[in-house]
């Protein structure tokens, strides 16, 4: 499986599990919702995360991708991420809500909600994808 077939799957599969490294070198998981801008997996998330501090401190993440039912197809991503920071962020996390809710009853509620939690775009670069074989 290739970057493009994983984008895909993510491109339909919402649910995933983030994998960071924290701080001390331990491992680190979140429950994530997860999308895809054509090139990268793509997450929201607060500034204020664990999840963020670690990957500013390490930008390495594995997703474990499945499907609404959780029994079935999934698939493994690996690969490092960016943090884009408010204001930056706000198109892209306009279209990341869009790519996977459609379209927000309130744009203008939208954005300010992103600004009181401090929201940030995690933008990841696929470096593997898999598995290859299942079983």
């Amino acid at each position: 499986m290739d970057a493009k077939e994983g984008l895909a799957f993510v491109a339909e599969n919402h649910r995933a599990v983030m994998v960071t490294t924290g701080s001390k070198g331990k491992t680190q998981t979140s429950p994530i919702t997860v999308g895809s801008d054509g090139e990268r997996a793509v997450i929201s998330s607060r500034e204020t995360a664990y999840k963020v501090r670690n990957l500013e401190r390490d930008p390495n993440v594995i997703l474990c991708v499945f499907t609404d039912a959780f029994f079935g197809p999934w698939i493994q991503i690996e690969g490092r991420a960016e943090i884009v920071h408010l204001p930056d962020a706000m198109e892209l996390l306009e279209n990341y809500y869009r790519d996977i809710r459609g379209e927000h009853p309130s744009w203008d509620e939208y954005r300010q909600v992103m600004r009181d939690e401090k929201r940030v775009l995690i933008r990841i670069a696929i470096d593997r994808v898999g598995p290859t074989k299942q079983g």
